[in-house]
């Protein structure tokens, strides 16, 4: 089996990646940056063609509001993993802020992968959850680099009370109406007055706070599903009520830029690496 980088599900950028069948597949996975485009970088204010673009993608300023409320001192690139499959993940369970699920096997190859596909580019830093299932994967996928890994606990997962530890069709006959409305109405899902998916878009708020005023320019982070999702939302300016609107596998890589402004363009979403016969190339603009 050969070893490549895919994406999954979509990429947020223009025009769309070139993909190319290598034979032989290297042995190890890389995300190759291509420097031979004849497309003009983001930040240009002309097409090839001499044809003035008219913002979006190419101009991003007031596209969103400060995550940071101060001017950066310089523009930042932010690479998001969601972690590889955990037990519970396996078992279908409701993980939450339990410490309790850990990383399968799968689970600690898809970090190897992942590790190869980043080993390339380079980093300031790496923050991650504290969570085991996070933690595990944080500690190989940032293996061999100098700098030590930071634990943020504004990057643990939401907290889900008793559903926590149960299987979902245990969660559904046991909490009917408290299960549906987690399932699809998680902004107004509550338990003594407690509304756990409006409280995490406060804290990836303060995760965002806490990434952007970190001195460097290439940030790497790995957390959970439902706090990766606040985090996107609120890079957006999107409310709770779409925390479901967007998907992220387990080992999925989310890309942001910021300006110094420290406003968000989402490059990428949900990108892959995993072991195919396909390398995927990702433009220079997007990880450099």
């Amino acid at each position: 089996m050969g070893c490549g980088v895919s994406p999954a599900n979509f990429t947020l950028f223009w025009p769309p990646p070139k993909f190319q069948t290598i034979h032989p597949c290297p042995s190890i996975v890389r995300i190759q940056c291509s420097s031979s485009r004849s497309e003009p970088p983001l930040t240009s204010d002309k097409l090839d063609n001499n044809v003035p673009m008219t913002g979006g993608a190419y101009d991003f300023h007031g596209a969103t509001i400060s995550l940071a409320q101060k001017l950066l001192p310089s523009p930042k690139k932010v690479i998001i993993v969601r972690h590889g499959l955990s037990s519970w993940n396996q078992e279908s369970r409701v993980q939450g802020s339990s410490d309790l699920s850990i990383l399968t096997e799968t689970g600690k190859h898809q970090a190897e992968v992942c590790r190869k596909a980043l080993a390339n580019m380079y980093f300031d830093k790496c923050y991650s959850s504290p969570i085991s299932r996070a933690k595990s994967f944080a500690e190989i996928l940032w293996q061999g680099r100098e700098e030590p890994l930071i634990f943020l606990d504004s990057l643990k997962e939401a907290h889900l009370f008793y559903l926590e530890g149960m299987k979902n069709v245990d969660a559904r006959q046991k909490y009917p109406k408290e299960f549906t409305t987690w399932r699809e109405d998680p902004s107004n899902f509550s338990v003594n007055g407690v509304y756990p998916i409006r409280k995490l878009w406060e804290t990836a708020k303060e995760a965002w706070k806490e990434i952007l005023l970190t001195p460097g320019k290439n940030i790497l982070v790995v957390t959970h599903k439902s706090i990766l999702r606040a985090m996107i939302c609120t890079a957006l300016g999107l409310e709770p009520e779409r925390f479901r609107a967007m998907d992220i596998n387990n080992g999925g890589l989310c890309v942001f830029k910021f300006n110094k402004q420290g406003e968000a363009m989402l490059q990428s979403m949900n990108m892959m690496a995993t072991c195919t016969a396909i390398t995927f190339t990702v433009t220079k603009t997007l990880l450099i």
